[in-house]
């Protein structure tokens, strides 16, 4: 059950019309909203339902096909509903980058939990250790990389003996990466330092490929193939030992660009039963640009004919044409991810139409400011948008989109809108 604190809308959020009364989101469907009929102030981020249905079971069947379970990682969208539509769809539970998030996601229902990061902070421990103390069927598995951090949660840990240990997974990570223990002596003498201390539970092994993904099928398959082996080498010597302090060994990797040569390397063959985890998070959106590209090797490599599709589309309008080839939108780094990528227009409807179509190839985004994207038309463009025209953006990286906005409209094929997300970043 998602918070009714987290459901409400109202005009004090970017996108909302200013003349609406507060409403909950489950009310939106019912207002009759067309993105299209100017019903709603530009610029807006919208869902397209059709596609977020078709991600969310696509990546599912993936899974399943995989022998895995699917955690998709929250920090993608923070959205409460789409945390719920992911566990409705069958995922085991929900990924979170840091205490913060996770307590969005309990607060909105989430009961499994990884978080994909190094826990060590004493606020952190505490705030943890609440949260059990709160939701007695939370489960939370956070990762370990060092004895630093563990003598750190020790440290907190000893002094407060009625608290049940933490579960754990050492990460395994890559040299000149970010996080995870380097080599597999170093990660057994970790697992070994866990296996005794009182304040933990080792529950698994865990890495993330998706920094070294580059799009090129040879280097990445190498890669994928040379981190999900050093990761295998140590599950296989701590099960050999019996350092795993839990029923089910956890097993997990899974970014969102080379998800495909991790997954079925996650069905480990050890003493104890193994669960599979992948961690994909933008998948539920996708995108038409940074992951559009490394997700078409994956539906080369898999053979999937009808993969993911973007779900994802931002809105603006032309607020001037200033000179010849040039129309400025009302959208810019505050309402749109650029990290990986400019956005790229996708839809034109002009002032007043009531449907959209295909801007012309020549029109490109050269550039955003705060609040303004430059619209450059070709020499060889056949049209040019006018002012009160509607641009449809397609985004690269939806991470750093969804965390520029509070809620999103999700609408159909004809804009019409029939459902709402809210954001909590």
């Amino acid at each position: 059950m998602i918070d009714a604190r987290m459901d409400r809308l109202g005009p004090w959020l970017k996108g909302f019309p200013a003349t609406q009364a507060p409403i909950d989101r489950s009310s939106v469907a019912g207002l009759g909203w067309n993105l299209l009929a100017d019903d709603l102030p530009l610029p807006l981020a919208v869902l397209k339902r059709d596609a977020l249905a078709n991600n969310l079971a696509w990546m599912q069947a993936y899974a399943r096909s995989q022998g895995v379970d699917l955690a998709p990682h929250g920090k993608t969208t923070m959205s409460p509903e789409l945390f719920r539509r992911q566990l409705d769809a069958g995922a085991w539970g929900i990924t979170f980058a840091n205490l913060f998030q996770l307590r969005v996601g309990v607060a909105a229902g989430v009961r499994r939990a990884v978080v994909a990061n190094q826990v060590h902070q004493a606020a952190d421990l505490a705030g943890l250790a609440q949260l059990r103390a709160q939701h007695p069927d939370l489960r939370v598995v956070f990762l370990v990389d060092s004895l630093a951090q563990l003598a750190l949660i020790e440290r907190w840990h000893e002094a407060r003996t009625r608290i049940a240990p933490f579960e754990v997974l050492i990460e395994v990570g890559v040299p000149s990466g970010r996080t995870g223990v380097r080599d597999r002596d170093d990660a057994l003498r970790l697992a070994r330092a866990l296996r005794t201390s009182p304040a933990v539970h080792l529950a698994g092994i865990e890495c993330y490929e998706g920094l070294g993904a580059t799009g090129d099928s040879a280097r990445d398959e190498t890669y994928a193939a040379d981190l999900m082996q050093r990761l295998a080498r140590v599950a296989e010597a701590c099960d050999r030992e019996g350092l795993f302090e839990t029923d089910e060994v956890l097993v997990s990797a899974g970014g969102s660009g080379i998800f495909d040569l991790v997954a079925a390397r996650l069905r480990l063959d050890l003493r104890r039963p193994v669960r599979g985890l992948l961690r994909s998070g933008c998948y539920v959106t996708h995108d038409h640009g940074h992951y559009a590209r490394l997700v078409a090797e994956v539906n080369r490599r898999c053979g999937c004919s009808d993969g993911l599709r973007p779900a994802l589309e931002v809105w603006a309008s032309v607020q001037s044409c200033p000179e010849p080839g040039l129309a400025i939108l009302t959208a810019g780094r505050r309402d749109v991810g650029f990290d990986m990528g400019l956005p790229m227009p996708i839809a034109h409807a002009p002032a007043l139409a009531r449907q959209a179509g295909t801007p012309d190839a020549g029109w490109s985004i050269e550039a955003l400011n705060d609040q303004h994207a430059y619209l450059r038309i070709g020499p060889d463009a056949a049209s040019s948008p006018g002012v009160g025209d509607r641009i449809g953006l397609g985004i690269s990286h939806p991470c750093t989109t969804f965390d520029k906005w509070h809620w999103m409209p999700v609408v159909d094929d004809a804009y019409n809108v029939v459902d709402a997300v809210t954001i909590h970043f």
